[in-house]
């Protein structure tokens, strides 16, 4: 006899409910979508997963695919492009994870040594925490008593690794104020690192054991409902039936004797584990705390920022606020209506993010630029328009603009003295520095120690006059802009990262039109699986960073 077709196996599972012909369609697929997923994740484990899901997705899509096939269709390739979007799901989710943690590292300060005593603390901790809600008490146990990502935690209380984020430093947040009721003052980072250091003990050498023994008696009487429930499985393989049944007809026959040697030698197990990595646990018990403290480090500025704001500061936010409702007055383009009851608390929001803006650059003072001296008032708000400053790349962005709009400002300055020179001596300069008597007024050497004179050849991109005066080197290759000017007036701009990674880049871009028939990638994420060196992985890395920066927000 002759067998079914994927299109009918799959036809039998959706309309009729055949759980065997879903099994058959596992069994016939499997080895194929594990290879496709671990070709690009390089996990075992992850691909395994990855294939789990394809057939879960499979199952759920069964009516209305089965409706599209013809009789004899195959399912290979839906299988096999279902695994490739998974696993390039997978890669971008990963990617984010470790771009939050490497800011986190970047940004890293130092915590405070006056750590509240754990003797006190503990035995205030679980009646401070009774007060949290039961979502901010999950992700705290999660986070710190367990040590788990925040991919797990996201998925422990239902929501995404980066809400899981929010919702965990929130929580600290809270606790940390619950506590300072007690009579416990400190910062929510050194909280973070307290709690995951010494929150958990290890329990008695036997306990594991005997609460493993006990448990195995006590759950033998509901082996056959175990055993029922293992047969509605959708994507277990025949073989992994045969090794489940096999099990329990083992537990049943051997009865509490094998139950108690499986528990021994459990507990034996977990003896060596422990005997052998005490180190590596302590280690990773202060990581976790260091990433949580970097993660922190926004918000214990902000405080910081409130802590030592001054009667004069009030009062120049104040006048910046009545400034800002003037401009909205006259300016459409601003958004702000003057009738409305919401033209001071946006103004103030404004005004708030600028002050951010400011303390960023004084905190990390590389990100700033001499040019930055140019600059208005509106420069700066204009600086950080859409940008709520939550994120890393936001501080990112905003600094970005505002390099832009100060080395735009003074290109113009040294283009106006490169004309006016050349005018005068019937040729262009060789240094930079033979501008400054044309400047007015005067330009700092520290701003002419950051530009240079150029061939145009240098930024063949932009299609300009010679000479060009233009930026020697970026301070955020990712997303600062090369301001680009010439001697006949002529101006322009392009981007620092394009030319840093075009040599890297070009064996990843022919790549992948060689597999697409000469197309053009339309997301830069499709170019993940042809970047074969790390070079070309973080090239590419780095575009999607920039790609997903560049996406609209809202203010």
């Amino acid at each position: 006899m002759q067998p079914k077709s994927d299109a009918q196996l799959l036809r039998d599972y959706a309309q009729h409910g055949v759980e065997a012909a879903f099994t058959e369609l596992v069994q016939r697929h499997t080895n194929l979508v594990y290879s496709a997923a671990l070709r690009q994740v390089e996990s075992p484990d992850v691909a395994a997963e990855i294939a789990q899901n394809v057939f879960i997705g499979l199952a759920r899509s069964a009516k209305s695919l089965s409706t599209k096939l013809a009789a004899e269709a195959s399912l290979a390739g839906w299988l096999c492009r279902s695994a490739r979007n998974l696993s390039l799901n997978h890669r971008r989710d990963e990617f984010r994870r470790l771009t939050r943690e490497r800011h986190a590292m970047e940004q890293l300060i130092s915590i405070s040594d006056d750590m509240p005593d754990w003797e006190h603390l503990r035995h205030v901790l679980d009646d401070a925490m009774s007060e949290l809600g039961e979502a901010d008490y999950d992700a705290i146990v999660l986070r710190y008593f367990q040590k788990q990502d925040f991919r797990t935690v996201g998925a422990a209380i239902g929501v995404s690794d980066d809400t899981a984020q929010k919702r965990v430093t929130r929580a600290l947040d809270r606790l940390r104020d619950l506590l300072s009721q007690r009579g416990i003052r400190t910062t929510a980072a050194t909280l973070g690192i307290v709690i995951s250091t010494n929150a958990v003990q290890a329990a008695p050498v036997g306990l594991a054991a005997t609460i493993s023994t006990a448990a195995a008696i006590a759950g033998s009487a509901f082996v056959p409902v175990a055993t029922a429930a293992t047969t509605k499985v959708i994507a277990m393989t025949t073989m992994q039936k045969t090794i489940v049944t096999a099990t329990v007809a083992v537990l049943a026959g051997a009865g509490l004797y094998e139950a108690h040697q499986n528990s021994k030698l459990r507990h034996e197990l977990r003896d060596l584990e422990q005997q052998q990595t005490p180190l590596q646990q302590s280690m990773e018990a202060l990581g976790s705390a260091l990433i949580d403290a970097t993660n922190l480090v926004a918000g214990l500025r902000a405080e910081n920022d409130r802590l030592n704001r001054n009667t004069a500061e009030l009062l120049k936010l104040r006048s910046e606020v009545g400034r800002l409702r003037n401009i909205g007055r006259q300016s459409e383009a601003s958004g702000i209506d003057p009738a409305s009851d919401q033209t001071t608390s946006t103004a103030m929001t404004w005004v708030e993010r600028v002050a951010k803006l400011k303390q960023r650059i004084k905190d990390i003072p590389e990100t700033g630029i001499p040019e930055l001296s140019f600059l208005n008032d509106e420069d700066w708000l204009a600086a950080v328009h859409g940008l709520p400053l939550e994120s890393e790349t936001d501080y990112r962005l905003a600094l970005s603009n505002l390099r832009r709009r100060a080395e735009h400002k003074a290109g113009t300055q040294l283009q106006k003295a490169l004309r006016e020179f050349t005018r005068a001596n019937n040729h262009p300069p060789t240094e930079l520095s033979e501008l400054q008597p044309y400047v007015n007024p005067p330009i700092d050497h520290a701003i002419l120690g950051r530009w240079m004179i150029a061939d145009k050849s240098a930024v063949p991109n932009v299609q300009v006059g010679q000479p060009i005066i233009t930026q020697k080197a970026p301070v955020d290759e990712v997303f600062d802009q090369r301001m680009v000017f010439s001697a006949d007036g002529g101006n322009g701009a392009t981007d620092f990262l394009t030319s840093a990674i075009g040599t890297t880049m070009q064996p990843v871009y022919d790549a992948y039109r060689t597999a697409h028939n000469g197309q053009w990638h339309t997301r830069v994420t499709e170019l993940l699986p042809y970047a074969a060196t790390p070079e070309q992985q973080v090239a590419v890395q780095k575009l999607i960073l920039r790609a997903e920066a560049r996406q609209p927000k809202g203010q």
